[in-house]
């Protein structure tokens, strides 16, 4: 990174950028990760590969949303405090207002309002934006055979169910066990990486509905923002223990159009709790939930900041960062493989994504424009039909 941090000019920049993401950012973190990689590695050239690398492997190894962590990260790195706070709360906003509308109308009409059409066309280029990002940043993380093959482990395991906490962890091991030359023989890649470490979801003894409070409210997505790992589907196991068994505050129904709510908005899958909040306490408890699950992140991503260029230039540090890199890059083609089989379903999104996957490799266009052409694509594809 060339330039330093803390300028006005810095923090405007930062601050418009996630502001455009949070309103475009559509497909999960694995695209939110990809989108913000052409944005400040291959456009803005704020960072190198092996910075944004380095960023995306740490953010994967704490507690929390890894977009909106890889957002604060950035604007720490560009515009210094400052950067950190406006990066991650422009980033949240857009869809924490749109979810607290979608929830408004829920409440109101009592129903979640039709928005999943709109995705037809988007979903087969999100696919071609993190397609182009796995191949730009595989050229700066796959260093040698021991990466390589903790990358191509990893697809396998997490496909196999393996958790990523433990592929991460184990990606890194691996690497350092390969570059010290010691205690490798005999052990397998696979067996290192496949030591499963439990999650811990909190159970209830029985569903029976405890009065609503607000504090018990933001202390609960405070506890959920401060200890979970892994994808969207790991935050509707907590959201429930918590939620619908432990507090019966919430239906299964309402829970998983809450996580539907998530899923087709913009930004961070988590503004989940925006939704949740907002059906148990109105706009209050809405502004509590959201501020309540993603604060955690800013705290951490502030420790984050001071220690990955101390890792760096450690040795050991450095190959078990090499290697959590190769983990995380395999985690992320592992999860679009996944995306991949639910958003190319025929022909039309074949070639929506295959197009949007020339274009990307062939020219600098922004991945905005590419999600907003999809979306036409789909539309007018759809009015075709009917």
């Amino acid at each position: 990174m060339s330039d330093q941090p803390g300028s006005r000019q810095h923090l405007r920049e930062v601050s418009a950028l996630f502001l455009r993401l949070g309103v475009f950012a559509f497909g999960g973190p694995a695209a939110h990760i990809a989108m913000m990689r052409d944005e400040v590695v291959r456009r803005r050239r704020w960072l190198s590969d092996q910075e944004f690398l380095d960023t995306v492997g740490a953010t994967n190894l704490i507690p929390g949303p890894n977009s909106t962590e890889m957002a604060i990260h950035i604007g720490y790195l560009r515009a210094g405090w400052p950067g950190l706070a406006s990066a991650g709360a422009f980033f949240i906003l857009p869809a924490a207002l749109m979810v607290g509308g979608l929830a408004w109308a829920y409440v109101e009409y009592g129903t979640t309002p039709g928005v999943i059409w709109l995705l037809y066309g988007i979903k087969p280029v999100v696919i071609a934006i993190v397609a182009s990002a796995l191949w730009g940043l595989g050229r700066t993380a796959l260093k040698g055979p021991a990466t390589a093959a903790v990358g191509a482990v990893v697809i396998v395991l997490f496909l196999l169910g393996v958790n990523e906490l433990s592929l991460l962890f184990g990606g890194g091991a691996v690497v350092v066990a390969a570059r010290s030359l010691r205690r490798l023989r005999g052990a397998s890649i696979a067996g290192l990486l496949a030591m499963p470490i439990a999650l811990p979801l909190a159970s209830a003894a029985a569903a029976v509905t405890a009065p609503f409070s607000m504090s018990t409210l933001f202390l609960s997505f405070l506890k959920i923002g401060a200890v979970l790992y892994g994808s969207g589907y790991v935050l509707l196991a907590f959201v429930r223990a918590d939620f619908v068994e432990r507090l019966g505050w919430l239906t299964d129904r309402q829970l998983i159009d809450a996580v539907a709510i998530g899923q087709v908005t913009p930004g961070p899958v988590f503004t989940t709790a925006t939704f949740i909040g907002y059906i148990t306490g109105g706009w209050p408890g809405a502004l509590l939930a959201t501020v309540a699950i993603f604060l955690p992140s800013f705290a951490f991503v502030a420790l984050l900041g001071k220690i990955v260029p101390l890792a760096r230039r450690n040795q050991w540090a450095g190959a078990a960062l090499d290697g959590v890199n190769a983990a995380s890059l395999g985690l992320m083609a592992a999860v679009s493989y996944q995306l991949g089989k639910a958003a190319v379903v025929d022909v039309a999104t074949g070639v929506i994504a295959g197009v949007s996957l020339a274009v990307l490799l062939k020219l600098r266009l922004n991945s905005v424009w590419l999600i907003a052409g999809g979306a036409v694509a789909g539309v007018a594809y759809q009015a075709v039909r009917l």
